[in-house]
């Protein structure tokens, strides 16, 4: 049967030493949920409604756009066949813009859309800032994940590659684009400018660039929410981890060979945590592991997806 993709959108320096993950943080006193900019993708098999909806969070700097491939992938290959949805954090792609971002609020906004649009359990995949969401949303909501899938992010400590984070923020912000000319001359002439101001990945260039849009008065603006990020970076930097908790449940983390986000000290910590967890890395991947090795990432995700739960554990 035909793949249904649905698109239902709600109204809308730092030091580089090794960061770990903070257990006296104080309570976020602007906790208030904003609905979720997100796409499903549904077979209308009967079969789809036998197993759990696959939940899937961006990082940093992306949207629900960047999953599409994979999305379409995960919802064909997943027996029985599973809905996958993709979302928008706040602060990015078509979700709404607020002051306040930290991964407190991300995981309250998971369960607010949970709610919203009536799913009782989910298995969750989350990359990078979306990992971190999504493990702490198992930690406070453990009853309503079935699985766990963490893409190159660590409970424990963080990369000092976050140091690069207000260079790439503050190189968007300043940027000179004129209005009214082509989306596509906009991008290379952005592109052109990014670099000079010392974002030297063409890749990541490409990346950051899939925020621009064009308004209809010929203007451009950012999908994501570049004052915000920046003043609540603390809030991404640091795990929010409350001393005692754990989730028992299915946990995939994928790890690049080639990214220091999930290190092996680290290990040991996190299943202390993710009690039934399981480390595994891409061999030549870096944090973008999905996209730099996109069938090997998909192959083990697929697997630890499609095995059967019996008695707590993956069988």
């Amino acid at each position: 049967m035909s793949l249904l993709l649905r698109k239902m959108i709600f109204s809308k320096a730092i030091n580089i030493e090794r960061k770990h993950f903070c257990t006296n943080r104080v309570k976020n006193s602007f906790l208030k949920p904003v609905s979720l900019a997100y796409a499903i993708y549904e077979n209308t098999s009967v079969t789809e409604t036998l197993s759990q909806p696959l939940i899937v969070m961006h990082g940093l700097f992306g949207s629900k756009s960047n999953w599409n491939t994979l999305c379409k992938v995960f919802q064909q290959k997943t027996y029985p066949h599973r809905k996958i949805i993709a979302i928008d954090a706040r602060n990015h792609g078509d979700s709404p813009h607020t002051l306040h971002h930290s991964y407190e609020l991300l995981a309250l906004d998971l369960k607010n859309f949970m709610d919203e649009v009536g799913i009782k359990k989910a298995s969750f995949l989350g990359h990078s800032m979306g990992g971190r969401a999504t493990m702490l949303f198992a930690l406070q909501y453990p009853e309503l994940v079935e699985k766990l899938i963490v893409v190159d992010i660590s409970p424990i400590s963080t990369s000092p590659d976050i140091s690069t984070l207000p260079v790439y923020m503050n190189a968007l912000k300043s940027l000179n684009i004129p209005n009214n000319i082509p989306l596509s001359t906009a991008r290379t002439n952005a592109d052109k400018q990014l670099a000079e101001r010392g974002v030297s990945s063409k890749g990541l260039r490409a990346f950051l660039l899939t925020n621009l849009f064009q308004n209809p008065d010929g203007s451009f603006n950012w999908r994501v929410n570049l004052p915000t990020l920046l003043t609540n970076l603390d809030n991404i930097r640091e795990f929010p981890y409350e001393e005692g908790k754990v989730f028992n449940g299915p946990t995939l983390f994928i790890g690049g060979s080639a990214s220091d986000y999930i290190i092996e000290s680290d290990i040991p910590k996190i299943k202390k945590i993710f009690t039934n967890s399981e480390i595994q890395y891409i061999e030549g991947a870096g944090h973008w592991v999905h996209s730099q090795k996109p069938t090997e990432f998909l192959q083990i995700s697929l697997e630890f997806l499609n095995r059967r739960i019996d008695s707590g554990r993956d069988v």
